[in-house]
């Protein structure tokens, strides 16, 4: 397997409706590489989402048991699945038998046309150095920050997900670079294609210039009954409780019953959820 390459599957079973559905729920969640699996599974089958856009979603690596997580869940929750590559996780692999870390988008409706965009400004923090040992706690990887585009065809009508996991290190002006490469290659899909664009964005997305260049792009939030709900707990007495996991919406689609699911504790990251109406 190649860090380019994107990993792929289908569990959900066959569809025979001819018209699309009145509504799509969506749920967006930074899983924490599926350390309690249990868990991230439970919840995910009770939110009987139709799709579901996941971060940090490890592939064999020693943590999560060499498990790959995206189609551990895909097969329980009988959907479709897409995986892209973020990270080559050296401590958490070998050179035989190397380990993952990316993202993952699930589906009950046919998945195609999935790529990457490996975003053109990185920080350098996870790359290897010669003075740091390749053992724990120290976490060396390859690669970088991804969104992981792909389109679903829900009964013969195109949406298009954006599954962005922005630098957790560096700071906003990094951030903001990666998500202009988004909101720049969004162009290319007219005004009457739905398009989500959701993840983790490791800052605060209704803040100017963020804010502005949103809406410039004629995207809305999806969640903006809450959005002053944070989506983290408090790590520390240093770091408190943010709003980090967003989602935005543009074209005909409409967003609706945006939540944070504050009480699930499966991850350091709550879900979001959301209707999508015509």
């Amino acid at each position: 397997m190649e860090m380019y390459d994107i990993v792929t599957g289908n569990f959900a079973p066959p569809r025979w409706i001819i018209s699309a559905p009145k509504s799509l729920r969506i749920v967006d969640w930074n899983i924490d590489r599926g350390q309690q699996l249990q868990g991230v599974t439970d919840f995910l089958a009770s939110a009987n989402a139709d799709i579901v856009i996941l971060q940090e979603v490890d592939l064999n690596a020693r943590r999560t048991h060499r498990l790959n997580i995206a189609e551990t869940i895909a097969r329980k929750l009988e959907m479709n699945y897409v995986f892209g590559r973020e990270f080559q996780e050296l401590v958490q692999g070998s050179k035989d038998s190397p380990a993952y870390h990316g993202q993952a988008t699930l589906s009950k409706w046919p998945i195609s046309k999935p790529r990457l965009i490996r975003f053109s400004r990185q920080s350098h923090f996870w790359q290897p150095h010669w003075f740091l040992p390749n053992i724990k706690p120290f976490q060396e990887r390859l690669g970088g920050r991804i969104a992981l585009v792909a389109h679903i065809n829900v009964a013969g009508s195109k949406v298009v997900i954006y599954n962005l996991h922005l630098e957790s290190r560096g700071n906003d002006a990094l951030r903001i670079s990666q998500l202009a490469e988004v909101l720049s290659d969004a162009t290319c899909y007219d005004a009457g294609c739905p398009v989500i664009v959701a993840g983790d964005l490791n800052l605060d997305a209704s803040r100017e210039p963020v804010a502005l260049a949103l809406a410039n792009a004629r995207f809305q939030d999806a969640v903006a009954s809450s959005r002053r709900t944070p989506t983290t707990p408090a790590h520390s007495l240093f770091e408190g409780r943010r709003r980090i996991d967003w989602a935005f919406v543009r074209g005909p689609l409409r967003a609706s019953s945006g939540h944070v699911h504050g009480s699930v504790n499966a991850s350091d990251h709550y879900p979001i959820s959301y209707m999508l109406t015509g």
